[in-house]
């Protein structure tokens, strides 16, 4: 048995036995033309380490061992798990006859693998090479995205154990699952108690990336991994023979638990008014705004610019006031522009893109929204036309009132004088 490790930067990986080496050379050297670095040790090596110094040795690790009953020099489930927190990528082969230590380290992942002996069968699905159990299958449920299995999968060949996701664990990636007919169980033995799964639940190749985007990738076939099955034609119930899909489906997968594909990153991010030159100074309500971002793809070892029409960027304050689609030119760079909302506080610029098979992408901008100014107001206003003219209109009606006040007059009469008032009062 062995367990593989691959740094891109150290030469070093942890090992295998010469059988296993020769029946995967053709796998070996898929990894090897990917530039990585190998090192093998047998995975009893009394000397094997995975970490120094408190340091992952590793960005990423191979087990080829399914049926190791203890790793060398004390290495336990608990340190491929810290590997893995630590943001390390793993990958995991199993087989019917598959041990302890990688059973649990499957669970600690939220993969269930079923128990030693057991295999996947399918009695409508299997390859006319079977050898009579029907467990040598024919493989074509790949339900995972593009990135991950490659364009156009072929059928495989996969004979080996059973998995079952755990459903409390959304980060399980379904990668390849059996048909509708297939079952796990003994092939040998009847069946007494209900299988672990049957139908499409039953899991042949899945997946799970951690939230620090740490890879992990678990073949329940180690045979599926090999020169043979690689260079194998596949019939079922004597129809056509095509070949096997399997170094090619292997190969995409490979890439992608080891970042190679898959793999986001940003740069660049600016913000500003229309207009004018990028800030990071406050804006105020209503501005109309510009913002923009570069995302790159990891595509054969090369960044090239990242090609998607569902990238998102959210204007947030508590909640998104405002959530629009960026725009990409052909260079990776994603823009947009928006009016900031008539509400002041303090917002984020935050673009969060989370997609199966592709790294977890995050950039936040933290900015102040102003209100206006006492001289930035509008001095008229159209919908305040009719309360101005309510205004003018009394001040109008004030001034002609006035005016009438104060030069009207009404006009008197003379009053006639009587007889009495003229007449001469004798004196006696």
């Amino acid at each position: 048995d062995l367990s593989s490790g691959i740094n891109a930067e150290w030469p070093l990986r942890p090992g295998e036995n010469a059988v296993t080496k020769d029946k995967h050379s053709v796998l070996l050297g898929d990894i090897g033309a990917k530039g990585q670095d190998i090192v093998y040790k047998y995975a009893t090596d009394s000397s094997l380490n995975i970490k120094k110094y408190g340091e992952s040795l590793y960005d990423n690790i191979v087990l080829l061992c399914p049926s190791v009953n203890a790793f060398g020099n004390g290495i336990s489930t608990a340190d491929f798990t810290e590997f893995v927190d630590n943001g390390g990528n793993l990958v995991i082969a199993a087989s019917k006859d598959v041990g302890d230590p990688i059973r649990e380290l499957a669970a600690e992942v939220g993969i269930e693998l079923d128990d030693e002996g057991t295999s996947v069968i399918d009695h409508m699905n299997y390859d006319s090479a079977d050898e009579g159990y029907h467990n040598l299958i024919v493989g074509k449920g790949f339900a995972a995205p593009s990135i991950i299995t490659g364009p156009n999968p072929k059928p495989v060949l996969f004979r080996g154990v059973g998995m079952a996701a755990d459903p409390d664990n959304s980060l399980v990636i379904d990668i390849l699952h059996a048909s509708s007919t297939a079952y796990s169980h003994a092939p040998d033995k009847d069946i007494l108690e209900y299988p672990l799964a049957i139908g499409n639940n039953v899991l042949l190749v899945s997946g799970m990336q951690a939230r620090n985007n740490a890879r992990v990738v678990v073949f329940g076939s180690i045979e599926m991994l090999s020169d043979e099955f690689y260079g194998r034609k596949i019939s079922i119930h004597g129809s056509e023979t095509v070949a096997s899909g399997n170094r090619d489906f292997v190969s995409n997968v490979l890439s992608w638990s080891f970042r190679l594909s898959g793999n986001l990153r940003y740069s660049g991010v600016k913000h500003n008014k229309v207009g004018e030159a990028p800030q990071d100074e406050a804006y105020r309500i209503t501005d109309d705004v510009e913002y923009s971002i570069t995302i790159e793809e990891a595509l054969n070892g090369k960044w090239v610019p990242f090609k998607a029409n569902d990238v998102q960027l959210e204007f947030v304050r508590i909640d998104p006031f405002v959530r629009a689609t960026l725009k990409p030119d052909t260079s990776g760079n994603f823009r947009v522009q928006f009016k900031v909302p008539d509400v002041y506080g303090v917002y984020q610029f935050k673009v969060d893109y989370d997609r199966v098979g592709y790294t977890h992408l995050y950039s936040s901008s933290q900015v102040s929204v102003r209100p206006f100014l006492h001289t930035e107001y509008e001095r008229f206003i159209a919908s305040a036309y009719p309360y101005y003219a309510s205004a003018f209109s009394m001040m109008g009606g004030l001034i002609v009132f006035s005016f009438v006040y104060l030069y009207h007059k009404d006009s008197t009469k003379k009053e006639k004088s009587t007889d009495c008032d003229s007449a001469l009062i004798p004196l006696l």
